[in-house]
């Protein structure tokens, strides 16, 4: 059995970090800053990368494959996007035994290689939209590793499109942002906070960052994916041109738009207690448990034939049964409790001698007694309100830890405990000043509702949501 979790209530980090291996989501590798994503953890990656790959094939797009290694030439084609990830490449010099003559760069995100391909593909008016979508690892050398939170390499799917005007790429931009947050609000039950990214905090070489921010218990930020408008230059940098309607050469309007593995760092952390996971329906591997408890084989025979005969009544859910053996039920409950499975069937012979069995839930919020033949429609209905459970009970704490504060000294006095919404003029040494306080801005919000800056006297430009983050 496992050793027991560190309390969640008291440490948040400590115990998001025993649960990842406990729950066998991943493991270590001998590469500082890499994961080993386990099988279960990868199912619940699976789960979400299915949703997400349905909603960016319905909306148009193509999914397509791009090299890892990029020339390091590419990156200094735009030079903001260069500066920005500078710090976080690795680069091979090396290979076949030889220097390489230029060299190249192990892929931290996809804009170079894929406007570089565009520039081959797009001709004409004709060639626009054109609207990729790549799942793929990329690397970005971390200092401080955290499973799925920050990690060397991490998994995730990259969308880029090129489009005739600002208009519809802007618009591209906006309607992917509202597929992640459909998918963080209606599927992982994350609610979250959707806004511009501010100068200091938006991806390099764009225009525009959008983001989709989660809040942790802790009141700490996670960025759990962005969409930039990346307007022109890359396109210009890339010599990325076009003939328009009118025959005249322009230049198409790019965009490119992310999420992670992170979401599942996410899930873990948004939903978890002192017994381990907790996943919602939608999400996760099994979403109902089936354990017999039996002592002789007379016994197990009625009560394996009414366990297959409740799974086939569920043929679109994702059913267990568990037959080890080699467990007591008591472990068997208390595995699938850390794991996060959000319905557990137990049946034994006195349930069957009542034509009934035991269901109880994840949250801990019913342990009922249920006739055999109300057993497929009760767990259906089950899985439905603990959906929606999920997601309000994590909204209302997020809207209990958010606060407004005017100043600074205000912001800083209740950072450990709360987010908090400020004015912003928009400078980048306002912005600066939040830094040396473990700070940051999350993200704009389009509301002027402070008269001021919460770092000056300048009169404010955009509410913003202000917290520590992961």
């Amino acid at each position: 059995m496992s050793q027991k979790l560190p309390d969640i209530t008291k440490n948040l980090p400590e115990w998001y970090q025993e649960i990842i291996y406990q729950a066998e989501l991943a493991d270590q590798s001998p590469v500082r800053g890499c994961i080993v994503i386990r099988p279960y953890g990868n199912d619940i990656w699976e789960s979400i990368k299915g949703i997400l790959d349905k909603k960016i094939k319905d909306s148009g797009h193509k999914n397509a494959i791009f090299p890892l290694l990029i020339p390091e030439s590419f990156f200094k084609k735009e030079a903001q996007h260069v500066e920005g990830f500078a710090p976080e490449l690795a680069i091979v010099t090396h290979a076949g035994g030889k220097l390489l003559a230029e060299p190249l760069v192990v892929r931290p995100t996809s804009e170079t290689m894929v406007h570089y391909m565009f520039a081959q593909w797009i001709r004409s008016w004709r060639d626009l939209p054109l609207k990729i979508n790549q799942w793929a690892n990329v690397v970005r050398w971390e200092m401080r590793p955290r499973a799925f939170l920050r990690t060397t390499e991490f998994f995730w799917q990259e969308g880029h499109t090129a489009h005739a005007t600002h208009q519809e790429a802007s618009d591209e931009a906006l309607l992917m942002l509202g597929h992640y947050k459909d998918l963080a609000e209606n599927y992982l039950a994350i609610p979250v906070i959707t806004g511009r990214k501010s100068e200091g905090e938006k991806f390099p070489g764009a225009d525009i960052t959008y983001t989709f921010e989660g809040f942790m218990p802790d009141a700490k930020a996670l960025q759990m994916g962005t969409s930039h408008m990346l307007s022109q230059s890359f396109a210009h940098a890339f010599e990325m041109k076009f003939q328009d309607k009118e025959g005249k050469v322009a230049y198409p309007f790019l965009t490119s738009w992310g999420a992670t593995t992170r979401l599942v760092g996410a899930l873990v952390m948004t939903h978890g207690d002192n017994k381990g996971l907790v996943l919602p329906p939608k999400i996760a591997p099994i979403q109902i448990v089936i354990v017999p408890i039996y002592k002789t084989e007379e016994d197990k025979a009625l009560v394996m034939a009414v366990a297959e005969k409740i799974k086939a009544q569920l043929p679109e859910l994702r059913v267990l049964i568990d037959t080890d053996d080699q467990k007591t039920p008591g472990n068997k409950f208390y595995h699938w409790e850390l794991r996060g499975v959000p319905v557990r069937i137990e049946i034994g012979p006195r349930d069957l001698a009542n034509n009934q069995v035991t269901v109880a839930d994840r949250l801990g919020i019913a342990k009922t007694q249920v006739l055999v033949d109300e057993v497929a429609s009760y767990t259906k209905e089950q899985l439905i309100s603990i959906q929606k459970t999920m997601f309000y009970k994590a909204l209302d704490r997020q809207k209990a830890q958010m606060v407004r504060k005017e100043t600074l000294e205000d912001i800083v006095a209740v950072k450990e405990t709360n987010m908090v919404t400020t004015g912003f003029c928009g400078a980048r040494a306002c912005e600066a000043v939040l830094k040396q306080h473990t700070l940051s801005i999350r993200c704009l919000l389009d509301e002027t509702t402070f008269g001021t800056c919460f770092n000056c006297d300048t009169k404010n430009a955009s509410d913003c949501i202000v917290a520590r983050s992961y």
